[in-house]
């Protein structure tokens, strides 16, 4: 997640200038569905997501001394970021690791891309951010369409694949919870994304330190004693896919716009069903990639990307809000 502040978008710059940034972000956050299937191998999902949080605490941190940031200071923004530590990073990727136990990671992938038709409603019915139009109802249903695709509803039997679908389908939903609190409570923040995203992952780490050991019942284990693909793991989900991604996120941000930037969207299924095939060995019956096809198409139609897929110079300044970090 990161921090909302208002910037205004450039005439359209090159293509040559944003999409390199794009596919790099769209296969730093596809591939961390690999990393956490590796590091749930070894590590209990919640000192995996421990680890994460706490590596991607430390890249930002390095990164706001470098930038000669401060992190905020107001109990107010800390009292937010707090509860955005819980429902947008530690709460969710504990979910997706303990799916993944359950499921191939390219499964995993494809349901993180229902996150934008979770945001909707909840923006509408709980927050009071948007407002329900006809197309967004229509980008819903064929949305929640494909859901029950991708679940294969038709022939549920129960058992690890479905406990395992229904863990990620529930992360992606804590991330639709977080956006739109992000937007309705940090919104008037003059705080820098970085800023805000080094106190949230801080907010995480504090809170997986304390519940960690209470739920597992064993302390975290040794880095010695796990392997090195493992820990490369753990240090790529939070340096990369929490750290640097976000610096790359932020400026396609500040380049095209919160709008086009989250194209990335549609881009990190596709890397994750990749590396999950070449990488894993893993499979999907026909119906999960078709699935997947439906979600995205109900994504595009509800934020109007079939209507209008041309970049536009804005004539307000566009809000810079976070792609939730798979």
């Amino acid at each position: 997640m990161s921090g909302v502040s208002t910037l205004t978008t450039p005439d359209r710059p090159p293509v040559r200038a944003w999409l390199p940034t794009m596919l790099t972000l769209a296969a730093i956050w596809g591939c961390s569905f690999l990393f956490i299937s590796v590091g749930v191998r070894e590590l209990h999902p919640m000192y995996l997501a421990l680890g994460r949080v706490l590596c991607g605490s430390l890249a930002l941190l390095v990164i706001l001394a470098i930038k000669r940031e401060s992190l905020p200071r107001e109990p107010r923004i800390w009292a937010h970021t707090f509860v955005l530590g819980a429902i947008g990073s530690a709460i969710p990727w504990t979910l997706f690791g303990y799916g993944e136990q359950r499921v191939p990671s390219l499964l995993a992938g494809i349901w993180n891309g229902i996150t934008p038709l979770i945001v909707l409603p909840v923006a509408v019915l709980v927050f009071r951010t948007e407002k329900f139009t006809v197309q967004r109802v229509l980008g819903l249903l064929v949305g929640f369409a494909g859901m029950m695709v991708v679940l294969g509803a038709w022939n549920l039997e129960g058992g690890a694949d479905l406990t395992g679908q229904l863990l990620c389908m529930t992360a992606a939903f804590f991330y639709g919870i977080a956006v739109p609190y992000q937007k309705k409570f940090v919104a008037g923040s003059q705080l820098s994304g970085t800023a805000l995203s080094a106190g949230l992952l801080l907010c995480a780490t504090v809170q997986l330190a304390v519940v960690a050991p209470i739920v597992t019942g064993t302390a975290p284990p040794a880095p010695w004693s796990l392997s090195a693909e493992v820990i490369g793991s753990v240090v790529a989900l939070g340096a990369l896919g929490s750290g640097i991604a976000f610096v790359l996120s932020l400026r396609n941000i500040r380049l095209i716009g919160a709008s086009m930037a989250s194209m990335v969207t549609y881009l990190m299924p596709i890397f994750a069903i990749a590396v999950g095939v070449a990488v894993l060995d893993e499979h999907l019956t026909w119906y999960q990639p078709v699935g997947a096809l439906i979600v995205l198409t109900g994504v595009a139609v509800s934020q109007g990307v079939l209507r209008s897929f041309r970049l536009r110079r804005p004539k307000t300044p566009l809000p810079v809000e976070a792609t939730p970090v798979p």
